[in-house]
C-alpha cells in the first residue's frame, strides 16, 4: 500500500522500479569496493581458466536420410523408416547422446582403460592433494560399487561429448573433446559409426523378434486352421454333407434319380403306349399279325413266311389234287398249326407288353419313392447346413488371418540381412589443428564476466546492507521527514593544502563559500515557510553525539547574524557544554544560574565569535539534577529571549542518551535533528525521530551534516549534492 508523508511525496514512489542512474551513482561511490572485488575475481577465474589442460576437439557429421532403397517385393519394413520432422530429429539427437552409445564406446574402444576417463586408474589424493593412496581394486569391489564406477566412467566420456542439429538440416554434427587430438578424432569418427551401428542392430533385432512372433503366431495359426477344417470334415461327415463337385451326395443322388425316372416314366409312357395301340387293333378284329410289336417280331414274321409258304403249297396241290387229297389235308392241317402258333406268339407279345408295362410302372414308383426319400434327406441336410457354412466361415477366417501372416512372415524374412540404416555418415572427423581450449580471448572475457558479476554482487550487496543516510531521498523515504539542507564538511570544501580554519569563523570570512551556503539553506527552510510563519525559537539536536550540533548551532547563528537579525545560542547540553569553546571569557553565570535566579540574563549572555552572536552557555562548574528544562523558569527565559532576540538557536544534548532534549523540545517553533552523513544509523536516527514525535516536538525536518561534498556527487543521484562538481565554480572560497 502506497502512504505519503506530511509533504506530499509518495513512499513508493522510489520504490516503483529499477533506478538505474541510481545504481550508476551507487557504483561510482563503491568504486574502490568494486575494483578490488573485481580484480580479484579475475585473477581467481583467469588463472585456472588458463591453467586447465588443453583441449582437441574433433567433428564428425551424420545425415538422417529420408531416401529409401527397394530391394525386395515387401511392401513395408518390420521398423518403418524414420520421419523427417524436427521432433524426430531431436530425438536422434538425444539417442546419440545416450548412455547405451557411451557404453558401446567404452566397450569398443576400451575407454575404461584410459586413465582420462576413468579417474580410478589413478592413485586417490586426500587433504588437497597433499597425501595419495591406491585405488581399491576391482575384485575387491561390490556390484553395486561396479555399477557406480562404470556409471561415472559413462558421464566423464559422456562429458567430452556435443551433438548438436545444423540449423533446420538434416545433419547432425558429433564433437568429441579429448585432451589427445588423435583420441578426439578416433572418437568422434567411431561415435557416428556406433550410432549407425545401433540403427541397423535395432533394425536386426525389430526384424528377428518379428520373424519369432510370427513363427509363433503361425504355429498357433496352424494348429487353429487344422482344427476348424477338422470340426467341418466331421460335421459334413455327421450330417452326410460330404461332397465331391461342389455339391452335396444327396443333392448329386437325387439329381441322378431325378434322371433315372424321367427315363424310366419316358419307358413307361412308350411301354403303356404300345399296349394301348395293340389292345386297340385286337378289339377292332385283327388277328394280331398287324399289331406293331408283332411286326417286329421275328418269329412272327418267319412264322408267317412259313404260312405264306404252306398256303402257296395248298394253293398248288388243289390244283393238282381236290381238296380232299391226303397231301392237301395235310397241307391244310399244317398251315391252320403255323396260324396258331402265330396267335400264339402274338398273344405272348401282347403279355410282354403287358409285363414291361408292369415293370416299367414298378420302377418309376420305386424311382420316385427314392427321390421323395433322398429330397427328405435333403431338407435336413440344408437344414444342417447353416452349421456347417457358419464352421466353413469359421475356418476360412482362421485360414485367410493365417495366409496372412505367413505373407508376411515370408516378407518379415526376406528382409533379415538386408536391412538398412536411416542415417548416414556425411563428414569424416579431422585431426585438429590447435586445442579448442583454453582459449585465451574466452577465458579472458569469461574471466572479465564474472568478475564484473562478483564487483556487481559486491556493490549490491554493500548496497543493501547500507543503513546510512546519504542523500535527501534517503532522508525523506526512510525518516518520512523534510529534508532541510546539507551541512558540508569544511574539510572536503577547501583546496588541499589550505590552513585549516574554524568552522565558525570560515563562515564569517567566507559567506559566498559552499559551507557557508549550506547553512544559509538551513535558514531559508526554517524561517521562511509556505505558511508564512518564522520559527523564531529553533532547537538543533541529534540522536548521537559528535554529529555537529554545536558547529551547526554556531554557523547557522553567523548566517542569521549576517542577515541582519539578532541571534543568540543557548546551550543546553548541560553535560558536554560545547558552547564554551567559543567564548571569549569565561561567563560569571550561565543557564542554569540565569534559571535558578542566581544570576540575571545580561550576566550570563557573552559575545560569540565576531561578536554579532550571543550566547548564553553553561558555567563550566555549574551542574544540577533538576528538571530545569521542564521547570516554568524555562518558559520566562525563553519569553524574555524572545523579546531581546529575533532567533534563538538551542544547542540540545543528543536525544537517545539525554532525556532533556525530550523535555525542551516542547516549548521551542522548531526542532532540527542532525544526522551524521553516512554515518548515524538509520535505525538510531528512526529512533530519535519516533522519542520526539512521542515528545509532541514541533518537528522542521532533518539536516545531513558533515557532508564530504566530492563523495556527496558520487553519492546523491538525484539530490543537488550530484551536481556539485558543475556549479562548485560558483561559489567563493
Amino acid at each position: 500500500m502506497k502512504t505519503r508523508d506530511n509533504y506530499g511525496k509518495s513512499s513508493s514512489d522510489d520504490e516503483a522500479g529499477l533506478d538505474l542512474r541510481g545504481l550508476i551513482a551507487d557504483f561510482r561511490r563503491y568504486s574502490l569496493l568494486f575494483g578490488v572485488v573485481f580484480c580479484t575475481a579475475f585473477v581467481l577465474i583467469l588463472f585456472p581458466l588458463l591453467s586447465q589442460t588443453p583441449k582437441y576437439v574433433a567433428s564428425s557429421a551424420v545425415m538422417i536420410d529420408p531416401r529409401s532403397v527397394n530391394i525386395t517385393n515387401a511392401s513395408e519394413q518390420v521398423l518403418s523408416d524414420l520421419p523427417q520432422d524436427a521432433a524426430t530429429i531431436d530425438t536422434e539427437v538425444s539417442l546419440i547422446k545416450s548412455s547405451s552409445l557411451a557404453e558401446m564406446a567404452i566397450r569398443e574402444l576400451d575407454l575404461d582403460k584410459d586413465p582420462e576417463f576413468n579417474p580410478f586408474l589413478n592413485p586417490r589424493k586426500k587433504y588437497f592433494g597433499l597425501v595419495t593412496e591406491p585405488q581399491r581394486p576391482e575384485a575387491a569391489l561390490t556390484p553395486l560399487e561396479k555399477k557406480a564406477r562404470q556409471q561415472i566412467i559413462t558421464n566423464i566420456v559422456l562429458g567430452g561429448l556435443t551433438v548438436r542439429r545444423e540449423g533446420t538440416t538434416r545433419v547432425i554434427n558429433i564433437s568429441y573433446s579429448s585432451t589427445s587430438p588423435e583420441k578426439a578424432m578416433r572418437i568422434a569418427d567411431e561415435w557416428a559409426n556406433f550410432y549407425l551401428a545401433q540403427q541397423m542392430e535395432a533394425r536386426f533385432e525389430a526384424t528377428r523378434s518379428a520373424s519369432g512372433w510370427l513363427d509363433s503366431r503361425l504355429d498357433e495359426l496352424r494348429g487353429q486352421v487344422e482344427s476348424a477344417e477338422r470340426a467341418v470334415q466331421q460335421y459334413k461327415i455327421a450330417n452326410n454333407l460330404m461332397s465331391s463337385t461342389g455339391s452335396t451326395l444327396t443333392e448329386q443322388e437325387i439329381s441322378s434319380l431325378n434322371q433315372q425316372l424321367a427315363v424310366v416314366r419316358v419307358d413307361e409312357a412308350e411301354s403303356e403306349a404300345r399296349l394301348a395301340t395293340a389292345r386297340r387293333q385286337l378289339a377292332a378284329g385283327s388277328t394280331g399279325e398287324d399289331v406293331g410289336e408283332a411286326l417286329n417280331s421275328g418269329v412272327v414274321a418267319n412264322l408267317r413266311s412259313q404260312s405264306a409258304e404252306v398256303s402257296r403249297r395248298v394253293a398248288e396241290l388243289e390244283a393238282r389234287y381236290g381238296p380232299l387229297h391226303p397231301e392237301i389235308i395235310k397241307a391244310k392241317r399244317e398251315k391252320a398249326d403255323i396260324d396258331q402258333q402265330i396267335r400264339n406268339e402274338i398273344a405272348r407279345i401282347i403279355s410282354n407288353l403287358e409285363a414291361q408295362v408292369q415293370v416299367q410302372r414298378q420302377r418309376t414308383s420305386s424311382l420316385a419313392g427314392s427321390v421323395g426319400s433322398a429330397r427328405g434327406v435333403l431338407a435336413g441336410n440344408n437344414r444342417a447346413q447353416v452349421r456347417l457354412n457358419e464352421l466353413e466361415r469359421d475356418a476360412q477366417a482362421v485360414r485367410s488371418l493365417y495366409e496372412s501372416y505367413l505373407e508376411r512372415f515370408k516378407e518379415t524374412s526376406s528382409q533379415e540381412g538386408m536391412a538398412k540404416s536411416d542415417a548416414r555418415i556425411v563428414a569424416k572427423a579431422k585431426l585438429p589443428m590447435g586445442p579448442s581450449s583454453p582459449k585465451v580471448s574466452l577465458s579472458v572475457a569469461l574471466a572479465l564476466v564474472g568478475a564484473f558479476g562478483a564487483g556487481a554482487a559486491a556493490v549490491l550487496g554493500r548496497r543493501a546492507f547500507d543503513s546510512v543516510l546519504t542523500t535527501s531521498t534517503d532522508v525523506e523515504r526512510h525518516l518520512r521527514q523534510p529534508y532541510l539542507a546539507g551541512l558540508p564538511d569544511l574539510a572536503s570544501t577547501v583546496e588541499k593544502g589550505h590552513k585549516r580554519t574554524d568552522p565558525v569563523t570560515y563562515v564569517t570570512e567566507k559567506p559566498l563559500s559552499v559551507f557557508a551556503e549550506g547553512f544559509r539553506s538551513l535558514r531559508a527552510s526554517l524561517l521562511y515557510t509556505r505558511d508564512g510563519e518564522q520559527a523564531r525559537v529553533i532547537a538543533l539536536t541529534s540522536c548521537l553525539p559528535g554529529e555537529g550540533k554545536t558547529t551547526a548551532s554556531m554557523c547557522l547563528a553567523q548566517i542569521v547574524a549576517m542577515a541582519g537579525q539578532t541571534v543568540v545560542v543557548v546551550d543546553c547540553d548541560l553535560r558536554r557544554k560545547s558552547i564554551n569553546a567559543y567564548v571569549q571569557d569565561q561567563p560569571e553565570a550561565g543557564i542554569l544560574e540565569v534559571l535558578d535566579g542566581s544570576a540575571t540574563l545580561d550576566q550570563a549572555l557573552t559575545d560569540g565569535p565576531g561578536g554579532k552572536v550571543k550566547l548564553l552557555p553553561v558555567k563550566p562548574e555549574s551542574y544540577t539534577t533538576r528538571d530545569v528544562f521542564g521547570d516554568p523558569s524555562m518558559d520566562g527565559l525563553i519569553a524574555e529571549l524572545k523579546e531581546r532576540f529575533d532567533v534563538v538557536i538551542m544547542d540540545t544534548a543528543p536525544v537517545l542518551p539525554v532525556v532533556d532534549t525530550r523535555i525542551l523540545v516542547r516549548k521551542v517553533d522548531a526542532v532540527v535533528m542532525l544526522v551524521h552523513w553516512r554515518k548515524t544509523p538509520r535505525d538510531a536516527a528512526q529512533k530519535a525521530l519516533d522519542l520526539l514525535i512521542s515528545a509532541d516536538a514541533p518537528m522542521a525536518g532533518v539536516a545531513l551534516s558533515q557532508i564530504d561534498v566530492n563523495q556527496q556527487a558520487k553519492y546523491a543521484y538525484g539530490d543537488s549534492g550530484f551536481y556539485y562538481k558543475a556549479y562548485k565554480g560558483y561559489y567563493t572560497e
